[in-house]
Parts: structure tokens; sequence; C-alpha cells
């Protein structure tokens, strides 16, 4: 008798845990009960101390200082790591004359060997030519398809100006020229300039120039050794497509000798006079 009650007992017991089981779930799949139970999960997530945080946002304000500015001004008398640039005229350009303007330097801050020629050439080649072409006359192939005419580099007032104006306007721009500062790097623009007076002497080059022992040969005739088209070698002739058309002038350059534009008109630099003796 005694085991019959208790197996009564035990399957009663089985059963009341299986039906509650049945209704902590059937509770538990409630509407109300899993959008509470999703708030307290949000609310338990939200920790002060991941929005609140104890950190300076740009062009905000704070209440850490005394001026309430986020920003801190630089500390005087103290340079960047990589911005010192204690060669001035290396990476400007230009030198505080006498009367306290800047002046240009007809100078290259360091020794012109082949190998910063070659860099120069290179450079020039890649962001100059466009618009001054490969001998810097001003009829690059933008210009040969419509564009205004740049500088001629070649006329008499460019030759006239110092190496570091060439690096001062690849570093500031000048017209419509833009700057080329984040194109080419101060070293760069050093190489280009000495470049550009490479060009210009060797456009104005007479067989005085040319070395003992070196021979001179006709443009043509490599032209035609290299398997170029025929025509590589002449000079160049603007479009008619292009805004502003000039016959040659053989003074300003060769090959094609376009002026740049009617407003470089030719400027005569005279020579320099002794100043007058003062009166006494």
């Amino acid at each position: 008798m005694e085991v019959n009650r208790l197996k009564s007992i035990r399957q009663s017991s089985t059963a009341r845990c299986w039906w509650s089981s049945r209704s902590q779930k059937r509770d538990l799949g409630h509407p109300i009960v899993l959008a509470g139970m999703a708030a307290l999960m949000l609310v338990a997530g939200c920790r002060q101390d991941m929005q609140d945080q104890p950190k300076l946002i740009p062009q905000r304000g704070s209440k850490l200082f005394a001026d309430h500015r986020g920003a801190r001004p630089q500390v005087l008398n103290t340079v960047a790591r990589g911005q010192l640039d204690e060669n001035s005229y290396f990476y400007t350009g230009v030198v505080q004359g006498a009367n306290g303007y800047r002046e240009e330097q007809n100078l290259m801050p360091f020794p012109v060997t082949m190998e910063v020629l070659q860099r120069g050439q290179e450079r020039f080649n890649i962001y100059c030519t466009p618009c001054h072409s490969r001998v810097g006359n001003g009829l690059g192939e933008i210009v040969m398809r419509g564009y205004k005419p740049a500088g001629n580099l070649n006329d008499q007032v460019r030759r006239s100006q110092p190496l570091s104006h060439y690096f001062y306007v690849m570093t500031h721009g000048f017209g419509a020229m833009p700057d080329y500062r984040e194109q080419l790097t101060p070293a760069d623009r050093w190489a280009v300039a000495a470049y550009i007076r490479a060009i210009q002497l060797s456009q104005t080059a007479t067989q005085a120039d040319v070395p003992p022992g070196v021979q001179v040969r006709n443009l043509k005739d490599i032209a035609t050794e290299q398997g170029l088209p025929a025509g590589y070698a002449e000079p160049w002739t603007l479009p008619s497509t292009a805004v502003q058309s000039y016959p040659p002038v053989a003074k300003e350059g060769t090959p094609a000798m376009a002026p740049a534009s009617p407003d470089n008109v030719k400027i005569l630099i005279p020579e320099s006079k002794p100043a007058a003796a003062a009166v006494k």
C-alpha cells in the first residue's frame, strides 16, 4: 500500500512541474513580457561612461580651462617634429632683402648634378608639359586643344628671372597657373627650376656653347633613326581652335616659337650703368 501511495505522489508532482513549466513558457511569450525584457536589456546597456566621456571635442568649448577654449594654443618657441625648416630659402625661395621685402635669388640651395636635372626633367614632363610643352614654349597639348597659351619660358622676360622665381611660382601659383606644392616636394620644385634653366640654355644655345669634341646632330636625323613619325622634330603650329593664334617668333625659342599671349610684350632690360658721382 505504501509503495503505491509513493508512486501516486511522485506522478502528481511530475505533472505539476510539467504544467508549471508550460505556464511559464506561455507567460514568457506574452508581448508585454517580451517588451519589458527588451526595455530592461536596453537600460542595462546605456551606461553614462560611454555617453559622457571626459574628452575634448574639436571646435567646442571646455569648462576645464579658464578661457573655456577646448583647442589649446601652441606652446611658444616649440617646433613640431619634421617642421624645423632651418633653411628658409630652401622652403620659400626668397630671402629678406635690405629694404625688408622678400627677394628672389638666382641660385640653388644645393648643388645641381645630372641626377638633379634628370629628376627635374621627369617632374617637368609630368606636371609642366601639358601647358608649357617639353621645350617650354607655352604650346602644350591642352593649348593645342583650345586652352589659352601658357607662359613661354624661353622669352626674354622669363630668361632674365632668377631661379627661385620658378620655385616661388610652383609653390604659390601665378595668374591662371595653380600651385603645385602638393604634387612637388621642395626638392622636386628646385629640380624643376634647374631643368627649366637647362631648357632655356638649350633653346638659345649656339655652336660656340658646345664643348670641344662633342658632336652636334640634327634632331630630325635622330628622330628618323629612332623610327619616330614624320614631322616629329618640326616646329609646332598653333591650330585655329586655340584661343589665340600668333605666327612664330624666331627670337623666342624653337621649335614653334609662338608668344605666350599679347600681354607678354617684349620688354627690353637696359644694361646697368654706374651711378653718378655724388656732388660735393
